[in-house]
């Protein structure tokens, strides 16, 4: 009683007397951590197990990081967005997509996944949003109709805003996926299309639907499904830019296999976090890129990102 009294004096006595002590101010100190997710490959493009950071080097614009954080990830949950192409280009082969779609989401979802389905043609249609109810998801895959613009054929979400400029709409599709449905959304995110990435009437071009991917860490895969070999060189990009994979789909057999594959690298990643070196808070965009130590391994990651501005 007798120290709690005198403390009480003091303080009372400081007070009157005008010293008054603030806080100390609080320092902020941001940090960009940088974070990867990783497919490894061999040189019979089987996937590896079991490495280490010590396995890993990255990269940033040419200059070597520390790795800070790594780990094997494959329960960690995933975002999904499922988007069909229904030009009338992809009319003989639909019905196959919309079944291997099916069976693909059916196999990759786990507890804590969340997917949506999207369609574009002449509209970019949202079927879907995200769920994980395989049953909403299979009704929405089954909805996609070639050619079927907006609500007046389809019983769902209805066309996003910002699409439906006429032709076939791809690059507005990835953009809108990225942009609207998948920026809010923490933790892997994806985008998987079935298309020939032939794009004739979106607003946005292919660079913007890129750089959309990059900025909200989605990673896109692209199934080319065409009777004429579709764009191979707009896929290729597309998928490389963003740490996904272009797969030529020539036949029934091959979307299925493909689908496969695609499914396979979604659960067998590797997580890597790093602080850049530059600490610049400019906006500007950064290449990234991940070697192997073992010349024989692969890694598919994202080829960069897009630093915060302040």
């Amino acid at each position: 009683m007798r120290i709690r009294a005198v403390l009480s004096f003091l303080c009372i006595a400081a007070l009157a007397a005008g010293l008054v002590y603030a806080a100390p101010p609080q320092i902020r100190v941001q940090v960009n951590l940088v974070n990867l997710f990783a497919t490894v490959r061999d040189k019979h493009k089987a996937i590896v197990s079991g490495l280490t950071k010590d396995d890993f080097q990255v990269y940033e614009d040419g200059q070597l990081q520390k790795i800070t954080n790594f780990s094997a990830v494959s329960d960690l949950p995933i975002t999904l967005g499922i988007l069909i192409d229904t030009s009338g280009s992809e009319a003989y082969t639909l019905p196959a997509e919309k079944e291997a779609a099916s069976r693909f989401l059916s196999r990759v979802m786990r507890k804590g996944d969340l997917s949506m389905v999207m369609t574009f043609d002449t509209d970019v249609d949202l079927l879907a949003d995200f769920t994980d109810d395989h049953g909403v998801l299979d009704r929405a895959i089954n909805r996609a109709q070639i050619n079927a613009p907006g609500s007046s054929a389809i019983i769902a979400q209805g066309p996003l805003p910002g699409s439906g400029s006429g032709g076939t709409n791809f690059y507005d599709a990835v953009y809108l996926a990225a942009h609207d449905k998948l920026a809010d959304e923490a933790g892997r995110k994806a985008i998987v299309v079935l298309t020939d990435a032939e794009d004739t009437g979106s607003k946005v071009s292919l660079q913007d639907a890129i750089e959309t991917a990059q900025r909200t860490n989605t990673v896109v895969h692209i199934l080319l499904v065409s009777a004429d070999g579709g764009d191979e060189s707009v896929a290729r990009k597309l998928t490389e830019e963003t740490g996904g994979r272009m797969i030529v789909v020539r036949s029934e057999r091959n979307l299925n296999q493909a689908f496969d594959q695609i499914s396979e690298e979604l659960r067998s990643q590797y997580t890597i976090g790093y602080v850049p070196t530059n600490k610049s808070y400019d906006g500007s965009y950064r290449k990234i890129k991940v070697v192997m130590k073992n010349k024989d391994y692969s890694a598919l990651t994202r080829r960069g990102y897009y630093a915060p501005s302040n």
